[in-house]
């Protein structure tokens, strides 16, 4: 689903971005509601940020990656975190492109994010290349989402990847929790995925798995 928020774009930076679990829900600019094989799953865009928020029998799980005024979690590199009965895992990437190649890659995740059934796509009036993307699905018993954010002023994409999985009681056994939080991925990273390989690879798990 592809929407034009109803809002002008804030110049902000991709080092703005901050990441928190177990915040309420924010208000929002779009919405879609998604059942997965019995796990709801909500994308949400929050002007140049995102939220999602997953049900998953009795176990939730609130995760937002947005510019939050005093949150002490920057845009870390990856999470692994147990939450009651879910397993967490979570990574960001930043990517910089040339000034050249940038409008096209915009436009190619656009397109392939839109047109999915599961995919989430919010532009802002004005703006085309700025733009919140959001793609969940489901499999293995596992709930997997990816959101990308645009910032056509500096070039920039940074993508997000999410893995989030509901833990058995006859797994208390295999050992402790996991709490582990890398560093923030304010500069360049590894760059993400090409697009067409993430949403086509996406599109292949949707026939046979709710993607």
């Amino acid at each position: 689903m592809l929407t034009t928020i109803d809002t002008t774009y804030t110049d902000t930076r991709a080092a703005d971005l901050a990441w928190e679990l177990g915040r309420e829900p924010q208000p929002s600019l779009a919405t879609l509601d998604l059942e997965l094989d019995g796990d709801h799953v909500q994308l949400r865009v929050l002007g140049a940020s995102h939220q999602v928020l997953l049900r998953s029998g009795g176990a939730t799980c609130s995760e937002t990656v947005a510019c939050l005024p005093g949150s002490r979690t920057p845009l870390p590199m990856g999470v692994s975190k147990r939450i009651g009965d879910l397993d967490y895992e979570f990574a960001a990437r930043v990517e910089t492109l040339s000034p050249g190649s940038f409008g096209g890659r915009a436009q190619e995740l656009l397109a392939l994010v839109a047109d999915h059934p599961h995919g989430l796509a919010a532009t802002f009036p004005g703006a085309p290349d700025a733009f919140t993307a959001l793609l969940a699905h489901r499999h293995d018993g596992q709930v997997h989402w990816r959101t990308w954010h645009s910032y056509p002023q500096e070039c920039r994409l940074v993508s997000t990847r999410t893995r989030v999985a509901v833990r058995r009681r006859d797994d208390e056994s295999c050992g402790g929790p996991t709490d582990r939080t890398a560093g923030r991925s304010g500069g360049d990273a590894e760059p993400v995925d090409r697009a067409r390989t993430v949403v086509a690879h996406a599109g292949a798990a949707g026939r046979g798995a709710s993607y």
